[in-house]
């Protein structure tokens, strides 16, 4: 059953595919702030999509996201979610990244749950 309250970690080493420079978010070599974004929603989505039915997913719908210190290629960064809102179908996480040294990135994120195979029909 979803309830709030449901957290969630994940943790990766910076790569060279991550900085700023190969997203061309910016020009140097370090975490990009929409890798850290993704990163963010990626371990918002895992940690509730156990509690959902079959063929039911989240899409993520915004982001409001501060980034707050630049981390380099080698280190690891950690993110932890928690889910504080439900609102029917919109779910709302608490979102923050934290590499060996300090925070790097907070803020919130919503998802929310949809029939995939619907979602997909009406694309068609």
């Amino acid at each position: 059953m979803l309830h709030v309250g449901i957290e969630g970690n994940s943790e990766i080493i910076v790569k060279a595919e991550d900085t700023a420079a190969r997203y061309g978010s910016g020009l140097i070599e370090v975490f990009a702030t929409p890798a850290m974004i993704g990163l963010m929603e990626s371990t918002a989505q895992l940690s509730i999509q156990s509690f959902l039915d079959n063929g039911l997913i989240t899409l993520g719908t915004e982001v409001n996201i501060k980034h707050l210190k630049a981390t380099p290629v080698g280190m690891k960064v950690k993110c932890v979610t928690k889910l504080i809102s439900i609102d029917g179908k919109k779910l709302v996480f608490e979102v923050s990244a934290f590499d060996e040294i300090a925070m790097i990135g907070n803020g919130t994120h919503s998802r929310y749950i949809v029939d995939a195979e619907k979602f997909m029909g009406k694309l068609k």
